[in-house]
């Protein structure tokens, strides 16, 4: 599952920046949600993968027993998710005033 996931995470960065070096403010802002997704992924795969069994000290023990999920790299990606938005929502902006104001959205247009 953890190849499976770096395979995806892989093929979002290259898809990523592949757009990221277009000259469309379009692409480039699709390219810029790639990167983030593939981060998170990353991010997720990196805490370790198991099924059905939470982070919670049972009652009784002293501490956890492996396997066990990580708890931080998932709330990393919790709070990557929300900055990625506030980026995207960003970047969607200042793309719609540049497209305004030159009439383009081509990034090498002098306008």
């Amino acid at each position: 599952m953890e190849l499976l996931l770096a395979v995806t995470a892989g093929s979002l960065y290259a898809a990523g920046l592949y757009l990221l070096l277009r000259r469309r403010l379009a692409q480039l802002i699709v390219g810029l949600g790639l990167l983030t997704n593939g981060t998170n992924i990353l991010i997720f795969t990196s805490g370790g993968l198991t099924r059905a069994i939470p982070p919670v000290v049972p009652e009784g023990a002293d501490a956890l027993h492996p396997p066990f999920a990580d708890p931080v790299p998932q709330s990393l990606i919790l709070t990557a998710i929300v900055i990625g938005f506030g980026v995207l929502a960003f970047a969607l902006v200042l793309a719609h005033q540049v497209h305004r104001t030159s009439g383009s959205d081509d990034i090498g247009d002098a306008g």
